[in-house]
């Protein structure tokens, strides 16, 4: 049987600190919640290896880019790949 390792502990290693996706996730989700530009309910967060997937929908450019914007400034991301789309102008029709 083999003994635990450093990769069985996914928070430390001996370069430094790596932070888990899960974590990586939640502090993007926590960062939109208290953000008044971005709508944490309707953008989606997926983390895989440092790299954050942005996908839902924003209400416009601007809060498409906040989104961005935030999820670069979390510890351990590696790159963000924004997929938001933003929601067609309403037309008054």
């Amino acid at each position: 049987m083999a003994t635990a390792g450093l990769s069985d502990r996914p928070f430390l290693a001996s370069t430094g600190t790596v932070i888990d996706d899960t974590v990586i996730t939640t502090k993007i989700k926590a960062a939109y919640v208290r953000d008044p530009v971005v709508g944490a309910l309707d953008i989606h967060v997926d983390t895989i290896k440092g790299v954050v997937y942005l996908s839902g929908l924003a209400n416009s450019e601007a809060e498409k880019e906040k989104a961005a914007t935030l999820a670069k400034t979390v510890e351990g991301v590696v790159e963000v790949r924004n997929n938001i789309q933003v929601k067609p102008a309403a037309t008054g029709e």
